[in-house]
């Protein structure tokens, strides 16, 4: 079999073309976080550069790892020690490329993953929600037909496989909503503020069951995890379609 390789410097230009990382301030470098193979023909995506998911790229003898949370956030510890040395030591030995996007990821109008949340639920998108971030990162949109609160909570359960939190802010169907993939419930007033009937993230604070009951608006907590899966998946696949190599998405099981 013949296989197909791209340089790393191929495969980060034309990333950086597609998601245009310098528009945003983010809270980690976005790119190439660490260098391995010049040459890639495998890559293994995966959400978050956890353990597991550089054992399982290891496993598979892949050449890069493609994320969405990788290293060196913004306020942790820079020293390499504990954790972070023993992931670095085993990208290091075996030559292995961690690429991670972060809020260029969450944004892309196609692949990103709020564009891809859309796809998974049948949400038909129709305009942004902002919040503090510029550019807009959050979505909004239509359901396809009104549809009561306990019904859209179990589509949720059903299509990302995690039973959603739901905290209910009035007693209407819901036909509107907006959503921001991941931790950010505190673009529930900005969905409140476009008269949206729900608002869905991945995560809850104690402070947005207050927010939804007093804004009159339903708020669904549907995992960090569930989430954020399929922006990188479809970045991978994308890139495996474009350039001719191999690319797997591996899921490590998350229950946040």
């Amino acid at each position: 079999m013949v296989l197909t390789m791209i340089t790393r410097t191929e495969c980060l230009s034309y990333i950086e073309t597609l998601l245009e990382p310098t528009r945003f301030q983010d809270y980690c470098p976005n790119g190439l976080q660490v260098a391995g193979n010049e040459h890639i023909n495998t890559i293994i995506s995966g959400v978050t550069a956890s353990q597991a998911l550089i054992d399982a790229a290891i496993d598979l003898q892949a050449d890069a790892i493609l994320v969405h949370h990788g290293f060196f956030w913004r306020g942790e510890d820079p020293r390499v020690i504990g954790i972070k040395q023993r992931r670095l030591k085993q990208l290091l030995m075996h030559d292995i490329n961690l690429i991670a996007y972060h809020l260029p990821l969450d944004a892309h109008p196609g692949l990103g993953n709020n564009a891809q949340l859309a796809k998974v639920l049948g949400i038909e998108v129709d305009g942004t929600i902002a919040g503090t971030d510029e550019p807009a990162i959050g979505l909004s949109g239509r359901l396809l037909s009104p549809t009561p609160v306990s019904e859209f909570a179990a589509q949720l359960g059903q299509r990302l496989g995690r039973e959603p939190l739901v905290i209910e802010g009035h007693n209407r169907p819901i036909t509107t909503i907006g959503w921001c993939t991941g931790a950010a419930q505190g673009y529930i007033e900005q969905a409140a503020e476009l008269g949206l009937d729900a608002y869905l993230s991945g995560e809850v604070s104690e402070q947005t069951a207050h927010l939804a009951r007093e804004l009159g608006i339903h708020y669904f907590a549907a995992g960090h995890h569930a989430t954020e899966r399929y922006g990188v998946a479809a970045l991978g696949a994308h890139l495996a379609t474009q350039f001719e190599i191999q690319h797997q998405f591996i899921d490590i099981d998350n229950p946040v």
